[in-house]
């Protein structure tokens, strides 16, 4: 499919893919993308095209496969989170003016501004779901939700170039539930912190059941119900 030859719906829905895609596994959406312009299978628009060169090939494909093994380290994943916090966002908004940046100032400007916000949505939305996955102990969710971040990004692509309107309506859906995952899961950790905090500071838990809530008295601790 030639590039070049996509509607204005279609090179929005891209950069918009672009974006989010790469708050999630940025690495993994710059080895996709230039991948597709190095195999000729699309014709990159100029400001995307550097992501074809052999050596940015060479790099973004070994990032991926230190990143595919290091997000599916519990507690790793939320290390690795927090570092790229400062990465995926300003990469999300340069990959999506990449789109028009070479032929539109202006939509450049736009691009940039609707890859960077939707780069930060799911960013945020991945990290603090990361967050209240590593309070299990067990790692099988962990890598669960690694899994079906690794198959979304390549289908989010897929779908921006090939049915824009479609993904348009699942980029909406994405919105909602990354809207609801941060505030739900920052609740929990919030809370969690909170509790973490009272018991390490000798506080009695209010989360606990009332049996094995302690005050202290002058006769020491004693069950406080």
């Amino acid at each position: 499919m030639n590039l070049q030859s996509l509607d204005t719906v279609q090179l929005i829905a891209l950069a918009g893919a672009l974006g989010w895609a790469s708050g999630v596994r940025l690495y993994l959406v710059i080895l996709l993308t230039g991948w597709a312009g190095f195999m000729g299978w699309v014709d990159l628009p100029m400001g995307l095209r550097l992501l074809a060169h052999p050596v940015v090939l060479g790099a973004s494909g070994f990032m991926v496969f230190v990143e595919f093994f290091a997000d599916k380290v519990p507690g790793l994943d939320s290390l690795w989170d927090m570092v790229h916090t400062v990465i995926r966002i300003p990469a999300g908004a340069a990959l999506a003016a990449g789109v028009f940046g070479a032929d539109s100032a202006v939509m450049g400007l736009v691009a940039a501004v609707l890859g960077g916000s939707l780069a930060a949505t799911s960013h945020v939305a991945k990290t603090t779901s990361r967050a209240a996955i590593n309070t299990s102990p067990e790692p099988f969710t962990n890598i669960g939700a690694s899994l079906v971040e690794d198959g979304a990004v390549p289908l989010a692509l897929w779908l921006s170039v090939t049915h824009p309107l479609v993904f348009a309506a699942v980029l909406v859906v994405l919105l909602v539930v990354s809207v609801w995952l941060i505030r739900t899961c920052w609740r929990y950790l919030r809370t969690l912190f909170s509790r973490l905090t009272r018991i390490f500071s000798g506080m009695p838990d209010p989360g606990a059941p009332p049996a094995f809530r302690f005050s202290k008295n002058s006769s020491g601790d004693t069950p406080h119900v």
